[in-house]
């Protein structure tokens, strides 16, 4: 999954892009380097980020995911929203999936996925953006964040909602210390629940790296994060939500190749 942030104020700067032709081009490279999913985000959700306006949020990202959809009909493309509007909107200019960081606490939000049928990533974050890593607190990170999206990914099943179209993302960098996020990334079978639910981890270029590697700027933070889709790909992780895309693809087809029989 390649990252496209129509923001000025993105954690990683080289994912930012506020211009539709701009966005459009880098769109292409990811889907020519093998990006399965583009997720398009209009509200930085970085740690200290502050609230935009629903409306801001909509026109950034409604008309990239309409030219995109238009540009490439097959391609799937993702919604990177708290808010119900937003994501409204996105599916009818063409989204396939909404990638909600709180986890569906906006009340409609849950209902819009059973209405529209899309798919859903379910994340964890506990707080807000502009308090979450103001010393955040678990007795057991994985037990209390896998049952709570475990719990809302079993309330969409209960309604209907297929299994096939949730994914789960653990939420690292979301409200966790530097241990909780390695935790969570040891026990990835906690958040597959006994339904086998599928699982997307967001890891690329975060401060996890600054706080294990002493990378202060997010352009050194590459080799970290591919040490970690290394082993997602061992854990069996579905989905990589990423800056780099053709990086992550090398790495992953090689090391598919080296485990053929």
């Amino acid at each position: 999954m390649g990252v496209i942030n129509c923001t000025p104020d993105s954690f990683h700067k080289d994912s930012r892009s506020e211009e539709i032709e701009q966005s459009l081009t880098i769109v292409e490279k990811m889907i020519q380097d093998g990006a399965d999913w583009i997720d398009i985000g209009g509200e930085s959700t970085r740690p200290g980020a502050t609230e935009v306006s629903i409306e801001k949020e909509i026109e950034r990202t409604a008309p990239l995911i309409r030219e995109i959809r238009k540009k490439f009909p097959n391609q799937a493309i993702s919604i990177d929203t708290r808010r119900h509007q937003v994501a409204r909107e996105a599916i009818i200019a063409g989204a396939n999936l909404i990638n909600d960081v709180s986890g569906l606490r906006d009340p409609e939000m849950l209902g819009l996925v059973l209405s529209s049928d899309v798919g859903v990533c379910i994340m964890h974050m506990q707080g807000e953006p502009r308090n979450m890593q103001n010393s955040p607190i678990y007795d057991d990170v994985v037990k209390e964040v896998s049952s709570s999206i475990l719990n809302k990914a079993r309330e969409l099943v209960e309604l209907g909602h297929p299994i096939n179209r949730i994914c789960l993302d653990p939420g690292i960098g979301f409200g966790k210390t530097l241990e909780h996020n390695l935790s969570l990334l040891r026990n990835s079978e906690a958040f597959r629940g006994s339904e086998g639910f599928s699982l997307l981890w967001g890891v690329s270029r975060k401060s996890m790296f600054r706080d294990l590697l002493g990378r202060e700027e997010t352009n050194q933070r590459l080799a970290g994060t591919l040490g970690v889709a290394a082993y997602a790909q061992n854990k069996g992780i579905d989905i990589l939500r990423v800056h780099d895309v053709a990086e992550h693809v090398d790495l992953c087809r090689t090391i598919s190749s080296l485990e053929l029989n």
